[in-house]
């Protein structure tokens, strides 16, 4: 008896466009919840719903009596399900193709699985009153999918044959050196969160233990580590004449950093004000997205099947013809 998944992949066969895009519609909206969900805490509404996976304990949805805050709170529980159709749209595409991509497809449930963690780990934040440090881990989630994400845009251009190396050695651990600064800075950016004055609600939130100033600084470090590496990357990438995607993703990490960089110093000398927190959360995730193509774009996988050449015609043929 077929499956649901191999039902329609007997009946449809998507366009690797189609399997690309159905992928980027994943990544999408992976920010699109990351950017929504800081719009619940910078709002005051992260206890908008009293409780999970209910909004009240007597109704599924907001009431008029929580007001703005309720509204806002359970509008972003519901992008959870446009998210999860996005990732069901990436899983359906990828199992439909032809020949049938087993690793494409296992990258699709993995990001299914990390959507469902990750709304149990919100249900958490809301019973422990949004304690920092589940708000943060509920952060950190958000960025794993976003991660499986964009590892499956990139997967869904490429071939499933062996990887191939597109720089040296040496280049290429400068490119994991690169992702490993860039997630203690974005592990790091969650303690200055935590520590902060965006609680999340106007009730009496507990904070980490940090003082805010510090835990600032501390971050700020890892940002200019990351801005050294990336412009190290840069010029790396041109001595050793590295394939012009490979560079031009190097460009766009540092046009993303810059523009990064600025906000969070504006919004640190101006006292952290909701607008610009916003902003500095969209730019963590076009980061980790620049970020991640740039060293995934340091390798190759080509088809495993490659077109087999056109019959050439012998010499006596050509000379009859």
């Amino acid at each position: 008896m077929l499956t649901p998944l191999a039902f329609i992949a007997q009946r449809w066969t998507p366009s690797p466009r189609t399997v690309r895009r159905a992928a980027l519609a994943a990544v999408v909206m992976s920010v699109v919840i990351i950017v929504t969900g800081g719009a619940v805490r910078l709002t005051g509404s992260g206890l908008g719903c009293d409780t999970w996976p209910k909004c009240t304990d007597d109704s599924l949805f907001a009431t008029p009596a929580q007001g703005i805050h309720g509204a806002i709170e359970f509008g972003n529980r519901m992008l959870t399900y446009v998210l999860s159709a996005a990732v069901g749209w990436a899983i359906i595409a990828a199992r439909s193709t032809k020949p049938w991509r087993r690793g494409l497809t296992r990258l699709g449930w993995a990001q299914f699985w990390v959507v469902m963690v990750n709304a149990v780990l919100g249900g958490i934040t809301v019973w422990m009153g949004l304690n920092p440090w589940t708000v943060a881990g509920h952060f950190l989630a958000a960025n794993a999918l976003l991660t499986v994400t964009v590892v499956t845009w990139v997967r869904a251009g490429e071939g499933d044959g062996p990887r191939r190396p597109r720089v040296p050695g040496p280049v290429r651990k400068l490119g994991w050196a690169l992702v490993v600064v860039s997630g203690l800075l974005i592990a790091a950016g969650t303690t200055v969160t935590g520590s902060g004055k965006h609680a999340g609600d106007s009730s009496d939130v507990p904070r980490m233990p940090f003082d805010f100033a510090t835990m600032a600084h501390l971050h700020a470090i890892f940002a200019w580590v990351v801005c050294a590496l990336a412009l190290a990357m840069f010029f790396v990438l041109r001595v050793v004449d590295a394939p012009d995607d490979t560079r031009a993703r190097a460009r766009d990490l540092l046009v993303v950093l810059l523009l990064q960089g600025g906000i969070g110093y504006v919004q640190y000398f101006t006292g952290v004000p909701e607008v610009l927190v916003g902003l500095h959360m969209l730019g963590s995730s076009l980061m980790w997205i620049a970020v991640l193509r740039l060293v995934l774009s340091l390798r190759e996988r080509p088809s495993a099947t490659p077109d087999v050449p056109a019959p050439q015609q012998s010499d006596a043929a050509l000379t009859a013809a």
